[in-house]
């Protein structure tokens, strides 16, 4: 509509921003000189996002500024810049504030990139339980720049990378055959598209979009989990229990890795997997530099995180699991002998 354009030009714009602190000290004067360079008049908010953090608290604190910056939530959306972390809080402290303003995601490291910007959802920890509190409103738009990844350490991009490889393993061989590949050189570039090695060709392209274009199948057509079945869950039945019992030990994406190397095991204990499978997937994992056991993963953990899946899963485990390299189905009759069968193998191995 040219005269909403001629009005929209005459009116001065407007942004409130949310950075992660450690983004800012990186980026931050970058941000800023953008800002002034169009003329934006902005608020910048600078927080420590982590999942130590990850409160109601950090929600109302967001609020508080932006009510005082007053905001028009028709026309000025919050943008949040930084890793998973901080686009779940924004985008919670979005949706509540005038029951919901429009936000814009602004990923800063791999799992954020791949994961964190996809979809509709965004919440808080709360009462020691990952993501308690939380709703399902999408974002405006999401922002995807690679070149932010190169700042952050070898330890987060392997941290990415574990969210890639779940669904490497549930959709996608040839996700599979790029990591298995290219895992390491992707690790050493930090996900750079660069010229120097030619036969892996542009190995971060195309193991981010895929990665993207297989999550957003998966979420699309179900985008408020009206379908609790859902092959992205894979690595999400034990990791949110381990991850909150061994806070920081691990980080989201390693206790997701923890979580896939032991369903890889329970999908071998029932048959579905074959030997040379399981162990072309571990050797995998290893390989992007992810860890496969950790001791906080108890049996006793395992039964209560299951028995909690139980309870939020309408009395089914709906539990995913791969039938093969690429592909998975969902199960719902895996019995406890088998699972403590592939716990005490897994254990020994």
């Amino acid at each position: 509509d040219p005269q909403k354009i001629e009005l929209a030009s005459k009116k001065k714009l407007r942004r409130f921003i949310v950075i992660d602190e450690v983004v800012d000290k990186l980026y931050g004067s970058k941000v800023r000189a953008y800002f002034r360079e169009n003329n934006v008049q902005h608020k910048i908010l600078s927080l420590p996002t982590t999942e130590e953090t990850k409160s109601m608290d950090l929600v109302l604190n967001i609020l508080q500024e932006v009510q005082s910056f007053s905001l028009d939530r028709r026309t000025e959306p919050i943008i949040a810049i930084g890793g998973g972390v901080c686009l779940d809080i924004v985008g919670l402290a979005a949706s509540l504030y005038r029951r919901r303003t429009p936000y814009i995601r602004v990923p800063t490291t791999l799992l954020s990139y791949v994961d964190a910007s996809v979809g509709a959802k965004n919440g808080v920890n709360f009462l020691q339980c990952k993501n308690k509190l939380g709703g399902y409103t999408p974002p405006v738009a999401s922002f995807l720049d690679r070149s932010f990844i190169q700042s952050i350490p070898r330890r987060h991009i392997s941290n990415g990378l574990g969210e890639i490889l779940k669904m490497a393993l549930m959709k996608h061989k040839g996700l599979f055959d790029l990591l298995k590949n290219h895992g390491k050189y992707l690790l050493d570039t930090k996900f750079q598209s660069c010229n120097d090695f030619a036969h892996h060709g542009d190995a971060a392209l195309q193991t981010t979009r895929i990665a993207i274009e297989t999550m957003l199948e998966e979420l699309a057509p179900n985008l408020w989990e009206d379908d609790l079945d859902r092959l992205v869950d894979f690595g999400h039945l034990i990791s949110p229990e381990l991850e909150m019992r061994v806070l920081p030990a691990l980080m989201h994406g390693e206790a997701v890795n923890v979580d896939m190397a032991f369903m890889t095991y329970v999908a071998h204990a029932r048959g579905l997997l074959e030997a040379g499978e399981k162990e072309q997937i571990l050797q995998c994992m290893r390989g992007l530099e992810l860890p496969v056991w950790h001791s906080g993963c108890s049996w006793a953990l395992i039964q209560r995180a299951l028995r909690e899946r139980l309870r939020h899963g309408g009395g089914q485990t709906r539990m995913p699991l791969p039938t093969g390299l690429g592909v998975a189905d969902i199960f719902n009759d895996t019995s406890e002998e088998t699972l403590e069968r592939a716990y005490e193998l897994w254990v020994k191995d």
